[in-house]
């Protein structure tokens, strides 16, 4: 197929720690969407990139993101590493010309977002971030409910995300503790979920918040040590919208019976309510009512499918999504919502929480 978007895949691969985000969700997502083809895999090292080309039907495999990213057999580099080497391998990649998805957080903080960015759009290069919540089909018939005035003016919205508390970690994972590391439950489930509102109900303008961390030590299995953890797991805002909706958001891990992902959106007219384990991942449920009815759950249309209808369940479903909504505007050099554009208000909005806690006042953007 002449068109085909040739990816390169930083970061998937098939290792004793079993099936990671990128393994999980990127290989099924692009094998299940057509006009893709994975062209090439690279790891840390040549052991695990060899595998993990062998099991992915790639033809290429690389142990170096400098060699990836020069290779004129690619379209597309797709990076889903941990957080903190975002900013380093998108960068390579922009300089070389490559189109770019780059998972959520886009980087380790404000000024790398920037950065990525602001390269991408003087490369005039087409870029998506992971934020999945934008493709979901439940999600974006929400938005369009809202924008046909099913609630009439959006008065206020209440956001809640509990994801569970993870105690025990491997190495794998307990990097996540230190809130250096930008990987914790304000930047990735409470970003996913802010991005999920602002994207419904539009941008938040002011911002005034706390944040804590209550579960202080994690246990690592691997060595058996205890690590002081300093990311925050507890975060409370209020805000505004920018069409003068109060919103309140509550993001905190629970070790029991942890609910995930709740937004309820109130109207002068209607109700609208989405709930999860997890926003990004889904499955999604929307809930609305209208007057004075009860709120029911709202079945949402197939056309705001994107992704085939075989695509595997779970993580590879919104994925999916978004590979599908990005190949129609591949070749026109576009991007979609949403690009690293969009994933820099959300990073705006997280360093105006922070400051706004650190400093305790209330923040413009």
């Amino acid at each position: 197929m002449a068109d085909l978007i040739r990816v390169g895949l930083v970061g998937a691969t098939v290792t004793e720690f079993g099936s990671g985000w990128g393994s999980g969700a990127h290989v099924p997502a692009l094998k299940a969407v057509p006009g893709y083809q994975i062209k090439a895999v690279c790891t840390a090292h040549a052991s695990t990139a060899k595998a993990s080309a062998l099991a992915f039907g790639a033809d290429l495999a690389f142990d170096n993101v400098d060699a990836l990213v020069a290779s004129s057999e690619l379209d597309l580099v797709s990076v889903v590493v941990r957080v903190p080497l975002h900013h380093q391998i998108v960068m390579k990649a922009l300089s070389a010309r490559k189109a770019v998805y780059c998972e959520w957080p886009l980087g380790n903080g404000l000024k790398e977002a920037q950065d990525m960015a602001d390269l991408a759009k003087r490369m005039g290069l087409a870029t998506m971030c992971g934020l999945q919540s934008r493709s979901d089909p439940t999600l974006r018939y929400a938005k369009d409910l809202v924008a046909q005035g099913y609630v009439g003016e959006v008065l206020f919205a209440d956001l809640r995300i509990t994801p569970p508390s993870q105690l025990e970690r491997g190495n794998g994972r307990i990097w996540q503790g230190l809130a250096k590391n930008g990987a914790n439950p304000l930047t990735i489930p409470g970003g996913h979920s802010l991005d999920a509102m602002m994207f419904m109900l539009g941008d938040m303008v002011e911002v005034s918040a706390r944040i804590a961390t209550r579960i202080k030590h994690w246990h690592n299995t691997d060595t058996g040590e205890t690590m002081a953890v300093d990311a925050p797991d507890a975060v409370s805002a209020i805000g505004k919208l920018a069409s003068g909706a109060e919103v309140n958001v509550q993001i905190a891990t629970a070790p029991t019976a942890a609910p995930g992902f709740r937004l309820e959106i109130y109207g002068r007219k209607g109700t609208l309510s989405v709930t999860s384990s997890s926003v990004n991942i889904g499955p999604n449920k929307l809930f609305g009512a209208q007057g004075k009815s009860r709120l029911a759950e709202l079945p949402v249309p197939e056309d705001y499918r994107a992704a085939p209808a075989n695509t595997p369940l779970g993580p590879p479903q919104n994925v999916a999504h978004a590979y599908a909504r990005f190949a129609k505007v591949f070749h026109t050099g576009e991007s979609i919502d949403p690009d690293f554009h969009t994933a820099l208000g959300i990073h705006r909005l997280i360093d105006a929480i922070e400051r706004s806690a650190h400093e305790r006042r209330c923040i413009d953007l």
